[in-house]
């Protein structure tokens, strides 16, 4: 007995000084790593479809290439939409630049910044801010992102589809391998079937409480006249993926730009504002933990944790793959003796692991 009580702060230490080299690992091979786990969480995805319609006898390639095109066009047309939005925000910019003005002489006002009247909006804010360096850095930025995030999409498509080819064969592959370890075996197929159940059950939930969010808050702004309803949708829609966080982003640009654009009747204003965040504050808070259940049984402030430590890893995108990380994370751990502890201190309550294993 104290020779195992000796061990194991020992084992413990070796298993954090492992994740602190894996974590540094991850961060350094960003490039290489975040394609591989955005192809495979996707297959997740994308798998239980194209196993429906195998089904049907339908073969398995045309099943993957079916719902390939189908995902491509929405993807193409939800696009094609943003950018003729896009394309409209810039030819009426000039009849918002005067509310700009006005709303940035207000702020100068209130928090005593020098403004030039004799210049212009972008010269007072290019002077009094330090816009350029800003403007400069952020032209810099997203035109290495959009370099970066064309190539990566490429990578991920031609990764996801041999990865769902492959998928039919994996079990016999694991019965093959581990033919002499059937505990092990059974173990392996325990945790892929789990973590495809879970991921995908969580990534349709939050799909679809999404898109809703999406829709309620552009039928919102239209219906309160706030111009450009779809790209206030589909900010709602993406920030939505990102949990807490998102929503309050989505709220806050929202609300900011009928700010700029009803200023000053406030009617119009508090309308939009208290309504997008009603709808957030439903979906996200009352519906969506309904429709989710305790399968995920993850620890609030474990995801508020993951979020920060999967956005310092890799940006926007970690921060959107963080709870789907997490979950896979904790399957492995339930799964492995001497992590289980962990595994426990990552769910939701210690009443509810408990139940969980007396039901396995």
């Amino acid at each position: 007995m104290p020779e195992r009580s000796s061990k194991s702060p020992l084992m413990y230490m070796m298993l954090i000084l492992t994740f602190i080299a894996i974590a540094a690992v991850l961060k350094l091979t960003e490039s290489f790593c975040l394609p591989i786990i955005l192809s495979v969480l996707l297959s997740f995805v994308f798998y239980p479809f194209c196993k429906k319609l195998n089904r049907l006898h339908i073969p398995w390639i045309l099943c993957i290439l079916f719902v390939f095109l189908v995902s491509f066009f929405l993807i193409f047309g939800i696009g094609n939409l943003l950018y003729n939005t896009i394309k409209s925000i810039i030819k009426v910019y000039p009849s918002y630049e005067q509310r700009f003005t006005d709303l940035y002489q207000l702020f100068c006002k209130t928090f005593q910044i020098h403004y030039d009247q004799e210049a212009d909006l972008f010269t007072n804010l290019w002077n009094s801010l330090n816009v350029r360096t800003a403007v400069q850095n952020l032209a810099i930025s997203l035109s290495a992102n959009l370099v970066s995030f064309v190539k990566v999409f490429g990578v991920v498509l031609i990764l996801m589809i041999f990865l769902l080819i492959e998928f039919n064969g994996v079990k016999p592959k694991v019965n093959l391998a581990f033919a002499d370890r059937e505990e092990l075996q059974g173990k392996i197929k325990s945790i892929a079937s789990t973590t495809v159940k879970e991921v995908t059950h969580y990534i349709s939930i939050k799909f679809l409480i999404s898109l809703l969010t999406g829709l309620l808050v552009f039928t919102v702004c239209l219906v309160a006249g706030l111009d450009f309803p779809v790209i206030w949708g589909a900010t709602a829609f993406v920030l939505n993926f990102i949990p807490t966080l998102g929503s309050i982003l989505s709220w806050a640009t929202t609300t900011v730009f009928a700010l700029l654009q009803f200023y000053p009747s406030w009617g119009m204003i508090i309308f939009v504002s208290v309504s997008v965040l009603a709808i957030n504050f439903i979906l996200g808070n009352i519906i969506e933990p309904r429709w989710e259940g305790s399968d995920l049984g993850l620890s609030p402030f474990i995801i508020l944790v993951s979020l920060s430590f999967w956005g310092w890893m890799w940006g926007f995108i970690g921060m959107i793959l963080a709870v789907p990380l997490t979950v896979i994370l904790k399957i492995i751990f339930e799964n492995t003796t001497v992590l289980k502890p962990v595994a426990i201190l990552l769910g939701n309550s210690g009443k509810k692991n408990s139940e969980q294993e007396k039901t396995k």
